[in-house]
């Protein structure tokens, strides 16, 4: 696992475009990616678990910015998105598994 990801790895990650994750960090405080010597963003693994988290929240659920704002200080949610992912990621698993058999 790496310390830092550039935005470009960032983006792939999430399947978003660069100038999404630029916009949300205008619209969210939360995010704060360090800068290199060059200007060139990079972001640590909370910063990616808060993007996620956004991504679900407006993406998944279909709320406004507001919403997802609103959301993000409520502190049962840290823990949902954990859930989430893991029975995403669980439910991965099992579809390779029936493919197989």
């Amino acid at each position: 696992m790496k310390l830092y990801y550039s935005i470009s790895e960032v983006a792939d990650l999430l399947g978003v475009s660069q100038s999404l994750l630029r916009y949300w960090e205008t619209e969210f405080s939360e995010i704060k990616p360090t800068k290199n010597a060059r200007g060139v963003r990079m972001y640590k693994q909370e910063d990616i678990d808060l993007l996620r988290r956004i991504q679900h929240l407006t993406k998944e659920r279909g709320l406004t910015l507001e919403g997802a704002r609103e959301q993000l200080h409520t502190p049962d949610n840290a823990d949902n998105m954990q859930v989430i992912e893991t029975l995403k990621n669980l439910r991965s698993f099992l579809v390779d598994i029936k493919s197989q058999l």
